[in-house]
């Protein structure tokens, strides 16, 4: 007969228990009573049957299958324990009578049993994990390790094809650091590993790290041994390189983004400076322009006042004399005649540039400027008629006797006077027709321009206007 009170932990006894036993007591795989001491907070009984099968686990889960998702130490359950130590038939038992999501539950520190199978290498294990969430291959830890991470560590390369069977995309996943299972193969030195993983179609072999290490960065930190020789001979013969002698496309993009930025902002400051400067100048040049049309106004005032004076003075001191009564000597000649009528013209168009001079208003550029351009074409006249004027003089004064010197003198003007005057002309046509095309070229313009095309556009115009004056 059972004693009233619980036999003490660590005496065996035979199966079954004592009925209510069950409820302060774990039956330990091995025979052993053992305090259930809240099973679904520490699972101490459980995972000892994990620890060392017996077929005593079958009645357990079929007295209470809640006995599968019982907790030990750090969150330790029965089928990571299971799973850890390499009993395959106890994680198919378990597997069998998952309703829980068991090869999802991870410990403390974020492996589920996929992680710690593949560790230990238990190929069976990781073929039913893999058969019953396909899923798990790509679960992480809390420092970003898959099973894969896990698998490289150990020396069984069966499973880490089978991992990488269930999902190929695995063998490029990195873990927080930024660790490929490429470069925990080689940190660990295994060279086995290394080789297959190296003959996989996704591998990258020359992948970084957080640390832009390559996986032969990490080899050549190793230290000098048999396994880090051989595991830098297998990456060269992959076309392993170091990362400065790779072509980093990622870290140039970035740079030269910024080195975009910052050109960009360079230009956009210095287009900045260069309107406020372009601003600057386009006053100074208007301030010069206006500067140079009053000079211009006040010459040609001077001039025209020069031109009327002799004009004026010429008629009273008439070439060849005059009789007693004051009238011309020469005065039935064709050439007294050309020089009475263009003095006339001169001295009138003298006056006539004096009078508008006079009375124009100073202040505004456009006007003052259109007004330059009329009164220069009437100076232009009063030169041209005051040189016929000087010629027929010449005529008058010289006579038939020294006829050559009035030819000369004729010659002399008109070569002169043409010669300037077309100069002139040709350059005052040109202008006229270079504003014309720039009218014509803003006009078919249908996207603004930058003011700093503007503001050289005006000044330029501006420029040959006054040269064309």
């Amino acid at each position: 007969p059972w004693p009233r009170r619980p036999t003490r932990p660590g005496r065996r006894r035979s199966w079954p228990p004592p009925r209510g036993a069950t409820s302060r007591w774990w039956w330990s795989c091995s025979g052993i009573w053992t305090p259930r001491a809240s099973p679904r907070r520490t699972g101490r009984g459980m995972t000892r049957c994990t620890s060392r099968p017996e077929k005593g686990i079958m009645e357990m889960l079929r007295h209470d299958r809640m006995f599968a998702k019982t907790f030990g130490l750090a969150n330790t359950t029965p089928l990571i324990s299971a799973a850890t130590r390499g009993h395959a038939e106890v994680v198919q038992l378990l597997l069998e009578q998952d309703d829980f999501g068991l090869g999802e539950m991870a410990k403390d520190n974020g492996k589920n049993a996929l992680h710690f199978a593949a560790r230990q290498g238990h190929m069976e294990i990781v073929k039913a994990l893999l058969e019953k969430d396909p899923q798990l291959a790509r679960r992480n830890d809390k420092k970003g390790q898959t099973a894969l991470h896990m698998a490289v560590k150990g020396t069984n390369c069966d499973v880490l094809r089978a991992l990488v069977d269930a999902d190929p995309a695995i063998v490029m996943l990195p873990d927080k650091n930024g660790n490929t299972a490429l470069h925990v193969a080689t940190r660990k030195k295994r060279a086995e590993i290394v080789i297959v993983l190296l003959r996989l179609p996704d591998t990258h072999v020359n992948a970084l790290n957080r640390d832009h290490k390559t996986a032969f960065d990490i080899a050549e930190g190793l230290p000098h041994c048999e396994e880090s020789s051989e595991i830098k001979d297998i990456l060269s013969q992959h076309g392993a390189l170091r990362s400065r002698e790779l072509n980093q496309p990622r870290d140039e993009l970035r740079k030269t983004v910024t080195e975009i930025k910052k050109d960009v902002h360079t230009q956009l400051e210095q287009t900045r400076k260069t309107n406020k400067n372009v601003h600057g100048i386009a006053k100074e040049l208007r301030k010069l322009h206006r500067e140079g049309i009053n000079n211009a106004t006040n010459s040609v005032t001077v001039v025209a006042v020069l031109f009327a004076t002799v004009a004026f003075a010429a008629i009273f001191t008439v070439p060849g004399g005059n009789e007693n009564n004051g009238v011309a000597i020469v005065v039935q000649t064709a050439s007294f005649r050309i020089f009475f009528i263009f003095n006339a013209i001169a001295l009138f168009t003298s006056l006539a540039v004096v009078v508008v001079q006079i009375t124009v208003v100073r202040g505004e550029t456009k006007s003052e400027r259109k007004v330059v351009e009329v009164i220069n074409k009437l100076m232009w006249l009063a030169s041209v008629c005051t040189t016929i004027s000087f010629i027929a003089s010449c005529y008058i004064v010289l006579g038939r006797h020294f006829q050559w010197a009035a030819i000369l003198v004729s010659l002399i003007g008109g070569v002169t006077m043409t010669g300037v005057l077309g100069t002139m002309t040709y350059f005052v046509v040109k202008s006229k027709r270079m504003r014309k095309i720039r009218k014509k070229e803003k006009m078919s313009r249908r996207s603004g321009s930058s003011s700093w095309v503007d503001n050289t556009e005006i000044s330029e115009t501006e420029l040959n206007q006054v040269y064309a004056l």
